[in-house]
């Protein structure tokens, strides 16, 4: 075995331990806290998932406030990681993310990945076809791509030795009117991120043969 071989054994080993050591923690250490620089870090690195048309819709609120912890537990029905956790995450999908075209595709063109005649046609295309979207389409859209985010973010915080659990059981009305959040804005999912105090419940999954099937779907 050659020592690149070598190298890419064990860069896998570490990837796939991440995937299999991540737990949905619910208890954490509540004098634990992680900077915002790191915090900051690890939004950064989860930014590169995928996106529709790379228009990368999400949006996050930040909470790390004790007392805004405090003001968020109620509407998270109370799940108590919401106080103990280093700090909630927020994503939020960006139903008018077109709006940022101009700028996403001009950074493409700086970065010399296209030509300005591209960038202002993908400009153009995507604004026309995002803008005339039904509210549905919209919304189911900026979910799947929030989902790809939050899930590249939980293995990130994994990766650093932290923990981390989704929610999606609160109040999202509520949420919305006590955050302010604006009406192009929706809440997607919370996420606890901290160190736990307890390890998370190991979990089973079904045999793949019950869930996969090849060209033709069998259930």
């Amino acid at each position: 075995m050659s020592n690149s071989q070598a190298v890419q054994q064990l860069v896998q080993k570490s990837f796939f331990d991440v995937i299999r050591e991540r737990r949905s923690v619910r208890s954490y250490d509540p004098s634990f806290r992680i900077s915002r620089e790191e915090l900051t870090d690890m939004l950064q690195q989860a930014t590169l998932a995928p996106s529709s048309s790379n228009l990368q819709p999400w949006r996050f609120l930040v909470i790390d406030s004790p007392e805004l912890k405090e003001k968020l537990l109620p509407i998270a029905n109370n799940q108590q990681q919401v106080a103990e956790a280093s700090a909630i995450i927020a994503v939020l999908g960006d139903t008018e993310s077109y709006r940022m075209a101009g700028k996403i595709y001009g950074q493409a063109v700086e970065a010399g990945f296209m030509s300005e005649e591209v960038a202002k046609s993908f400009v153009e295309r995507t604004t026309s076809t995002y803008s005339s979207l039904p509210a549905e389409v919209a919304r189911q859209i900026v979910s799947t791509d929030a989902g790809l985010v939050s899930m590249q973010l939980m293995l990130i915080a994994r990766a650093k030795g932290y923990d981390t659990v989704p929610m999606g059981g609160y109040n999202k009305a509520k949420f919305v009117e006590s955050f302010g959040i604006p009406e192009r804005y929706i809440p997607i999912i919370l996420i606890a991120i901290g160190k736990a105090a307890k390890p998370g419940h190991p979990t089973t999954r079904l045999p793949i043969g019950d869930i996969v099937s090849f060209n033709k779907f069998s259930e």
